[in-house]
């Protein structure tokens, strides 16, 4: 049996959990154990868990924490996991019955490797969505990939536990997007390995999903990661002229977006942004730079 822990962070999804839950447990291989942070619940989900729990042949443990988002809730797993493997499943999301198996075998083979991930097959209320090509997946080195977008799937992850301390943990500041900013720590250290099989099914389309609520200026949160790469000052020149190439399109087009919307102040400062990174990349780019800061008040609106 490989040592896994399976992390479900879950928030009034009673109705969806048993579907993650029963994925996990119908595995090729048996993990070492479920663990489920409940964010806040005000449903049945404790009780829900608690079922699950005397009948399943994977001990799965309960935690329970006051609503703190995503980011908190999977490093309370994180945190709390004992096994070398850690593969992370969001509640509403399912696996296909050798996720584990192929994932590990191809994982535990590379020594080299801390993470990987897998194509996803995408559903919207049920019914298939065809992914665009610059949602593919990709192998290796992702970093201008993960610059884009968010170009891992949450729940196709798993990753030895080493990772973390080498990149850290999710950004708790962040109440979006603490997946893109993770994995774009982790594609500026890290080589990816992609298992080219759709592994994991992705559910979309509802109201409750972080990305539902946070759909208007989620660029907002991505530059914030952006900004807060280069002031680690630890990427390689070739990366932090994508990041500042980047970083300038992002604040263009929110800027415009804000300055359309008539937010003045947030619309100008994010030009000027746009305008320090452009500056930059006709100069001598070096880790020395000055970084601009962003008001904490524009993270949560």
């Amino acid at each position: 049996m490989p040592e896994i822990s399976v992390i479900i962070p879950t928030y009034n999804r009673e109705s969806l959990l048993l579907r993650a839950l029963i994925s996990v447990v119908r595995q090729s291989i048996r993990c070492s154990e479920i663990i489920v942070v409940d964010d806040g619940s005000e449903d049945n989900t404790k009780a829900c868990v608690q079922d699950f729990a005397e009948e399943s042949i994977i001990p799965v443990r309960y935690l329970y924490q006051e609503n703190k988002g995503p980011a908190a809730a999977r490093n309370r797993g994180i945190v709390e996991a004992h096994s070398p493997y850690i593969a992370f499943l969001d509640s509403d999301d399912h696996w296909k019955k050798k996720k584990l198996e192929i994932q590990y075998r191809a994982l535990s083979s590379r020594p080299e490797c801390l993470i990987s991930h897998t194509q996803e097959k995408w559903l919207r209320r049920g019914e298939h969505l065809n992914q665009k090509k610059i949602h593919q997946p990709g192998n290796g080195d992702i970093f201008q990939h993960c610059l884009r977008l968010c170009a891992v799937g949450m729940s196709t992850v798993m990753v030895k536990s080493t990772l973390f301390s080498e990149v850290g943990l999710f950004n708790e500041d962040l109440p979006c997007c603490e997946d893109y900013d993770l994995w774009l720590r982790t594609s500026s250290l890290c080589q990816f390995l992609l298992i080219e099989k759709p592994l994991t099914v992705k559910e979309g389309g509802r109201e409750d999903q972080v990305s539902f609520l946070f759909r208007v200026g989620m660029d907002r949160l991505r530059i914030v990661s952006i900004l807060n790469l280069l002031k680690e000052k630890r990427l390689l020149k070739k990366q932090m002229k994508m990041a500042l190439e980047e970083l300038e399109r992002k604040c263009l087009v929110y800027g415009k977006g804000c300055l359309k919307h008539k937010k003045r102040d947030e619309g100008w400062m994010f030009l000027k942004i746009a305008e320090w990174a452009q500056k930059t990349l006709g100069g001598d780019i070096n880790n020395s730079l000055i970084i601009p800061h962003i008001p904490e008040s524009f993270l949560r609106h």
